[in-house]
């Protein structure tokens, strides 16, 4: 069986890209130690499906993205953009003082 090598989540809280997001999915699963065919399951998406959300691919749904988000533990905010600066910086600051952890 392969082992599932964990990589970082995005420093930044603020997902400017489909590739940002995509990448703190598959940052979450792999620190899981979740295969992508155990994470699908778990998400209930197919494993194309997860596949094309991890590489940011744009012709996933959001509503699927957020399934898989949800499943996997990634949350996401909404905020104003007059806010962004100030709610992302209080979210690294908790991230790096631990505890968001």
């Amino acid at each position: 069986m392969k082992t599932v090598q964990p990589t970082a989540f995005p420093a930044d809280p603020f997902v400017s890209s489909v590739e940002v997001l995509a990448r703190a999915i598959r940052a979450v699963r792999t620190q899981a130690r979740l295969t992508v065919s155990d994470a699908a399951l778990v998400a209930n998406v197919s494993i194309q499906t997860l596949v094309d959300v991890e590489a940011g691919r744009p012709g996933v749904s959001i509503g699927k993205i957020l399934q898989i988000a949800d499943a996997l533990g990634v949350s996401l905010f909404v905020a104003p953009a007059a806010q962004r600066e100030v709610l992302r910086s209080q979210i690294r600051s908790t991230a790096s003082d631990g505890s968001m952890k």
